[in-house]
């Protein structure tokens, strides 16, 4: 039998000894700065191919601006919008708006913004038109004139029924430049017109559309309706409220009011007051902080009421001493001691020829008509019909 021979010139390999299971080695990979490197290769790589791919003749390293080519002269159109703009923007005003409110622990009063809009400048005395729907409620009002300069505002008065409103700044006259009165009563459907605001709080906003309509109705925020309205669709937008409408002039024919949206937003049905309404009621405001208006002389029970108690027409709670109706002998309802009716009052029923049914009827039969004018008025008293004529007054 062989001897087990052992190479002594071979070195031996010697396992340490280990508790538990043997140690394995394991290959190394390749470390984080060798994948960097190679990655940076590939990528040199692949946009070489990419510049290869496109072709150098799309490229022109001598590109230049094209020259520019005169538009030549404005037509005479745009230079008519250009000069109305011009003559009548120096008078739209931007009106805003703040109310008072306490802190949470009613320590200090501050403001916060309420609302923005238009307006425009009626006269050298500072007097500024804008709609009630604008500065209601509001407890400082400034107006800021185009030139950007802002001054408080207070509130001479408002009418209601047609939502305008006449504010006063104190400025020196030789800063105001009032807008030039047009007239509505000869506006044709078709005829150009331009409105002036301040849409979205962007002040001196033109639009530019035509006459779309005339003799439209809108409601007032009394709830009474405003004949006679004007509508276009020139853009006008929140903020453009209180601004004017102007005519191709320049001269004033309307105050835009309201709009016609499912959105809140122009749609291209836009409606104005019409200046004869405007021109009419604004001095009456500055003179005496309201318009005094020609009625009977007559307090009414409401709709509800007299419709409770099944009568059509006008029930006349009170007369009052002294006036046309008390004069022609109208007779107002009697109480007794409890509250109740113990003789009906005159029902009116029909004045100047129009047949009423509601206090809104009332005074759109009687808007008509002015002081000591003298109207026919028809009522029933005790199942029978009569007629009476009273001399108009105004009235609070």
């Amino acid at each position: 039998m062989g001897e087990n021979r052992v190479n002594i010139d071979q070195p031996k390999h010697e396992i340490p000894e280990t508790h538990g299971a043997p140690r394995v080695a394991r290959p190394r990979g390749p470390g984080w700065g060798t994948m960097l490197g190679v990655w940076a290769i590939v990528f040199v790589m692949v946009w070489s191919l990419v510049r290869e791919d496109q072709p150098t003749s799309l490229l022109d390293p001598i590109a230049v601006a094209r020259p520019s080519t005169s538009r030549g002269s404005l037509t005479s159109d745009e230079k008519s919008t250009i000069d109305v703009f011009r003559q009548a923007s120096p008078s739209v005003v931007y009106i805003t708006s703040t109310q008072l409110r306490r802190d949470f622990f009613g320590f200090s009063v501050f403001e916060v913004p309420q609302g923005t809009g238009s307006g425009f400048v009626y006269d050298t005395d500072g007097h500024i038109v804008t709609n009630v729907h604008v500065i209601n409620d509001a407890k400082r009002l400034s107006v800021t004139l185009a030139d950007h300069s802002e001054w408080e505002a207070r509130v001479v008065g408002q009418e209601w029924d047609k939502d305008i409103a006449v504010l006063k700044i104190d400025v020196p006259s030789e800063r105001l430049k009032p807008l030039t009165i047009g007239t509505s009563n000869d506006l044709l459907v078709g005829q150009k017109v331009l409105a002036i605001g301040n849409p979205f709080g962007f002040d001196l906003t033109l639009t530019v559309g035509v006459v779309s309509a005339l003799d439209r109705e809108i409601k007032a925020i009394t709830g009474r309706k405003i004949r006679g309205v004007i509508q276009t669709d020139a853009a006008i937008n929140p903020g453009n409220s209180g601004g004017p409408l102007l005519d191709s002039s320049g001269r004033l024919i309307g105050v835009n009011t309201q709009i016609a949206s499912r959105v809140g937003e122009s749609a291209g049905i836009g409606f104005a007051v019409p200046v004869d309404i405007v021109n009419e009621i604004v001095p009456e405001i500055i003179r005496n902080g309201r318009v005094l208006r020609p009625g009977l002389g007559v307090q009414l029970y409401s709709a509800q009421q007299t419709q409770h108690l099944g009568i059509r027409g006008l029930l006349i709670d009170t007369v009052t001493r002294g006036s046309g109706a008390a004069e022609a002998g109208l007779q107002g309802t009697v109480l007794d001691a409890r509250g109740y009716v113990r003789k009906l009052g005159d029902i009116i029923v029909r004045v100047a020829d129009r047949d009423v049914r509601s206090a809104n009827e009332l005074r759109d039969v009687l808007d008509s008509f002015n002081v000591d004018d003298e109207v026919d008025v028809v009522f029933v008293r005790d199942d029978k019909v009569l007629t009476a004529r009273i001399k108009l007054q105004y009235i609070n």
